[in-house]
């Protein structure tokens, strides 16, 4: 069962600010967005690694001002955050154990 939190401008920093959180910022007409989909949906779940990491996502047309904030020029771009700093990046499609190599870092 896939835990995705799904973010606003104005909700993202408190949903961010504690924990080891990723965010996925994403549009709905991306494709390498929706590729993406099946693997965070996979990797949230709590038998992966859902109790270790809170997933959360963004659509950056509904939700400019964050986006621009980190300076996103390309989607899919995942933000890593650990207790409110950013400490990882990635951006672009991601094959699910290189996703799951990197976020296993944070941890």
């Amino acid at each position: 069962m896939a835990n995705i939190t799904e973010l606003s401008d104005k909700t993202y920093n408190d949903e961010t600010n504690s924990g080891l959180v990723i965010t996925d910022f994403n549009a709905d007409w991306c494709p390498p967005c929706k590729m993406m989909n099946p693997i965070l949906e996979k990797l949230s779940s709590k038998d992966e690694l859902g109790d270790k990491i809170k997933f959360t996502s963004m659509n950056v047309d509904k939700n400019p001002e964050t986006p621009n904030n980190f300076g996103i020029q390309g989607i899919p771009t995942f933000i890593v955050k650990k207790d409110g700093n950013v400490v990882g990046r990635m951006v672009g499609y991601q094959p699910e154990e290189k996703f799951r190599l990197e976020l296993e870092k944070y941890m």
